[in-house]
């Protein structure tokens, strides 16, 4: 309690004094009476003492509201009511600016809900209720115990179980209401309440809360009201936990189950943040860190919308000054979060961590993750994708207009996202769920970077599913954008790929925390990784006729087919494919020289592939699970042997390939069918010409066709010598070569029926 203060009104003091007697928070009077013109003084001399005091004047009336709603002897409801009306004023004022404690909410709550006012201001207490720090858990359990009487509304009920999962990360314990799940079960068998209550049940429910009797009161609500998808919801969770129990087809593909709930209290949290953004350098109180906890302190300046690490037992020992490790371990016998600052520590107590209030906040912590990642309990998993989701759908900025001064912030919340889903490797199912609502609405442009790396990390699942949701409108945006944004979608596909094959590669006793990738068959997955090539080889074709042939973006179409060449051997998995014709074609016939070494090194590791998947069938003796296609193997077969004629017996395009006499002709060259190979290609010639020079500098002019016989060999150990590794690779694993390139010195490809 601040002390009283000087004031030259005489009666106002006096006025002061009797209330302090009869009612001690009120010592808002003084204020009220205060003159005009001393407040402008005031604001005029120092602005930060005005806002001080403002500040102090609207405690001070909030504290009367709060008296004036705690008396029992109000059992009438006036909605015009003066007094009343004035005391609603202060509360939605004091609420809407800095929230309100939880000992406020805790009486708003038994206010709105036991029936003594009517719907109007039920409706307005309950819309104004934003927590300042954290939400007790004993107030939401006296006020679910409100709804037992029957007292208030349908409407009410249905705005306080949208508060309640708004609100359900800011409540300090969750023990109690999990022990109310039979009362929230019981209340699905409303029609109006069923949706909303299915939420709260969503995030409420553990592994010991799926029983045979739920699933059976489930399934026949959902024979009752049909498919409904907050009914799947549960189904699914529950199917999650204990698959023997649910025996009925659901949809395998995560999907967004529920309406955002917060929309009505999201507001009032931006306003405040908003408010004190350029006014205060101690940190907001809606941060859901104890404010007078010294390390739990952040400026505003950070743009951080994720939750400061904070725990329970922290907020209940704020009011200690200090407190040392072994008398929190021994208080409670649980360690506090802010006390964990090293993985021995976590080690050491990871069957006794008291996990944060708010599963947001983990994300900034290592040693969560770690936690996390070795626990494996699906129920945290699923509190953090609940706030994930939440998170992500009202600080995306391109949702809403005129809203792109947040953008740093909402960098920083993916950048976040990103570090977090990289030390897990694991994608986020909230994660791929908001890019499948955002990217119709995405310009391409706006934390492209960030937007790009999230896609990288889509969980593996069908892409029949996934292109409607995001390849059809990523390709939209592909081939109406630069090439650098076409390099930057190739770089996130191939690490996509990347990531669906380690998914799809690693040991099946090892299971993913939350779901696997591995709900279908073998075939089936193979099925969608062949798909996600075919559709970045589509792109890859029509990117480089755009661009004409660019070398930049086909060095990006050769990296992206870098993964692609290696699937058998370096990841166990039956699929090789190869790239489209015309990405071959542009490669070998490219200008660039590492782009011709990195075609090289691709065929001789196709080659590698194929042999190896044939020597395995061969070795087992009967067929594997894929059977290689013989349209494949004469394709690279095509392709080897083409690549054989450019490079070293001068016989390009014999077959596969029609150019037009005419063409050739113009290029002056006599006998053009005989003149390609190693020294006269176009990307090598400089390198011919200064191998000549090197021998014979006295020359001013070369002959690339006296490189023949031992010079040939010499020119050969020449360009290894100047890092052409995949070069070198392929002639000696795919050619047996004498000192004269000859037709007959061709090894191609085994044939494979």
């Amino acid at each position: 309690m601040l002390p009283q203060k000087r004031v030259e009104n005489s009666h106002a003091q006096s006025r002061t004094s009797q209330v302090r007697n009869t009612f001690q928070t009120n010592l808002s009077a003084w204020k009220v009476k205060q003159k005009p013109s001393d407040s402008k003084t005031i604001l005029k001399q120092n602005p930060a003492a005005a806002h001080e005091q403002m500040d102090d004047q609207a405690e001070d009336t909030l504290q009367i509201a709060m008296g004036y709603f705690e008396k029992d002897s109000i059992k009438t409801s006036c909605n015009k009511d003066k007094i009343l009306e004035k005391h609603l004023k202060t509360v939605e004022s004091v609420a809407w600016k800095n929230g309100l404690a939880p000992e406020a909410i805790g009486i708003l709550l038994n206010v709105a809900l036991n029936g003594k006012f009517g719907n109007a201001v039920n409706t307005r207490i309950l819309k104004c209720m934003v927590p300042t720090t954290l939400i007790s858990e004993d107030s939401v359990v006296k006020a679910v115990s409100w709804l037992c009487v029957g007292k208030c509304s349908r409407s009410t009920k249905v705005l306080f179980y949208r508060w309640l999962v708004a609100m359900f990360d800011f409540i300090d314990h969750k023990e109690q209401i999990n022990l109310l799940y039979g009362f929230f079960l019981a209340s699905l068998q409303d029609d109006v309440l069923c949706p909303y209550v299915c939420h709260l049940l969503y995030l409420l429910t553990k592994k010991e809360n799926v029983k045979p009797f739920r699933v059976r009161k489930l399934l026949d609500l959902q024979a009752k009201m049909g498919m409904q998808p907050h009914l799947q919801s549960l189904l699914s969770l529950y199917k999650f936990f204990v698959p023997t129990l649910i025996s009925v087809s659901l949809p395998i593909r995560k999907k967004i189950y529920f309406k955002n709930s917060g929309d009505l209290w999201d507001s009032a949290v931006l306003a405040v943040r908003l408010r004190n953004k350029g006014l205060f350098s101690e940190p907001l109180k809606l941060t859901l860190s104890p404010t007078n906890c010294h390390p739990l302190k952040r400026k505003w300046n950070s743009h951080s919308v994720i939750p400061v690490l904070n725990s329970s037992s922290c907020t209940k020992g704020c009011a200690k000054k200090e407190m040392s490790l072994s008398e929190c371990l021994s208080c409670d016998k649980s360690l506090p979060l802010e006390r964990l600052q090293s993985f021995p520590l976590l080690l050491e107590n990871i069957h006794c961590l008291e996990l944060p209030s708010q599963m947001g906040s983990v994300l900034n912590s290592a040693l969560l993750l770690h936690y996390i990642n070795c626990v494996r309990d699906e129920s945290l998993l699923l509190r953090l994708y609940h706030w994930l989701s939440q998170t992500l759908q009202k600080e995306c900025i391109w949702y809403k207009v005129n809203s792109y001064e947040h953008r740093k912030e909402f960098t920083n919340l993916l950048d976040t996202i990103i570090r977090a889903e990289c030390f897990l490797q694991e994608g986020f199912y909230s994660c791929e769920a908001f890019l499948y609502k955002s990217t119709p609405l995405w310009d391409g442009l706006c934390c492209q970077s960030q937007f790009l790396q999230l896609v990288s990390w889509i969980p593996f699942s069908s892409f029949s599913e996934v292109k409607p949701l995001l390849f059809d409108h990523l390709a939209q945006l592909f081939l109406t954008s630069t090439i650098y944004f076409k390099c930057s979608v190739l770089q996130s596909l191939k690490e996509l790929l990347q990531n669906w094959l380690l998914w799809l590669s690693v040991d099946s006793h090892m299971k993913p925390m939350m779901g696997s990738p591995l709900e279908t068959t073998l075939d089936e997955s193979m099925n969608s990784v062949s798909k996600l090539i075919h559709y970045v080889g589509r792109l890859s074709t029509t990117a480089m006729r755009l661009e004409s042939n660019s070398t930049f973006l086909l060095y990006f179409i050769l990296d992206f087919y870098e993964k692609v060449c290696d699937i058998y051997v370096n990841h166990d998995l039956p699929l090789v494919m190869l790239f489209p014709p015309r990405i071959f074609y542009s490669s070998l016939l490219s200008l660039d020289t590492s782009i011709l070494n990195q075609l090289s090194y691709i065929m001789h590791r196709y080659h590698k592939n194929f042999i190896a998947a044939k020597k395995n069938e061969l070795v087992q003796k009967t067929k594997s699970e894929f059977s290689f296609s013989t349209k494949t193997c004469q394709e690279f077969n095509h392709c080897l042997t083409t690549m054989i004629g450019c490079l070293w017996i001068s016989k390009p395009f014999e077959k596969g390939i029609y150019i037009d006499p005419k063409i050739l002709e113009k290029t002056g060259v006599a006998e053009y069918k005989n003149s390609l190979n190693l020294a006269h290609h176009p990307s090598l010639l400089s390198y011919a010409a200064f191998f000549l020079l090197q021998e014979s500098p006295e020359e001013k002019t070369v002959n690339m066709s006296s490189i023949w016989g031992k010079k040939w060999n010499w020119y050969l150990d020449y360009l290894f010598s100047e890092g052409f590794q995949g070069l070198k690779f392929f002639i000696r694993n795919s050619i047996h070569h004498s000192s004269v390139p000859r037709s007959e010195s061709i090894t191609t490809m085994m044939n494979i029926k």
